[in-house]
């Protein structure tokens, strides 16, 4: 009965989030366009599996993917694992597998995302092939990797986040002078698209529990800012693949040349 009442809560403010979207939807439709929508059973039927959809995803989370990302940086942090002497902090490098559980799960929980999935597919059309699907979400998934286990080294040691920040925005705009104009705005789309459903969720409750159990570290201000670094990585590599396969395309130019001759 508590699971079947925390449902229906949670429907109803699912309900109420979607209300404003489906009342401006319809006021251009009958003010504005003047026409009834086209295949309207089918858009009544899809935003119905939207919504229930929405629902078991919000109840999901509450139950199970933010207490998970808490319970692992609980366990990955236990003094027996991470070695820390008697009546003293651990060194930073102590928390190694911290660091691999993050870049493993940013890897994983962004190969797993619906938003850059369909920024491939639509990516990899709109070039003719030029720009491959897989390819791009791999290139997306090891910047959030490194971003991710960045992000847990700045809370294990507590430096300030702008640092991090600004460098890695100074990195961006330097490859964006030399990047190839082509994916200049799809890298900067693709850093967007990683702080989506499945991401952040995972990669939040893993900064917030990783940031209660480390002593001196303030869940408020150390435990957010991982979602900063899962969006500005994605898109230093995405930017870097496109620099070195302009690299590798020009050195096999010359090698083409002299078969062709």
């Amino acid at each position: 009965m508590a699971t079947l009442g925390h449902a229906l809560e949670t429907s109803v403010a699912t309900l109420l989030d979607v209300a404003p979207i489906v009342a401006l939807l319809v006021a251009f439709q009958v003010l504005i366009i003047r026409r009834p929508p086209p295949h309207l059973r089918r858009t009544v039927v899809g935003c119905v599996c939207v919504l229930a959809g929405l629902v078991l995803f919000l109840m999901g989370l509450e139950k199970a993917l933010f207490p998970l990302g808490e319970a692992m940086a609980t366990q990955l942090t236990a003094r027996d694992l991470v070695g820390a002497p008697a009546g003293g902090p651990a060194e930073w490098w102590s928390f190694v597998w911290v660091y691999v559980f993050a870049a493993a799960i940013g890897f994983a929980t962004t190969l797993a995302e619906p938003s850059l999935i369909a920024v491939g597919l639509k990516a990899e059309g709109v070039s003719g092939g030029a720009v491959h699907g897989w390819g791009l979400r791999i290139a997306v998934a090891v910047g959030v990797a490194v971003g991710v286990a960045l992000g847990t080294f700045r809370i294990v040691t507590g430096t300030p986040l702008a640092y991090y920040i600004m460098a890695g925005y100074a990195i961006v705009i330097v490859q964006t002078i030399f990047a190839p104009r082509t994916i200049v705005a799809l890298a900067y789309d693709s850093g967007g698209v990683t702080t989506s459903t499945v991401t952040v969720p995972v990669v939040a409750a893993l900064g917030l529990g990783l940031a209660t159990a480390i002593p001196g570290r303030s869940p408020l201000i150390d435990g957010f800012g991982l979602i900063a670094f899962a969006s500005v990585f994605p898109i230093i590599s995405v930017l870097g693949y496109a620099m070195l396969s302009e690299v590798f395309r020009s050195l096999r130019r010359p090698h083409d040349a002299e078969e062709i001759q």
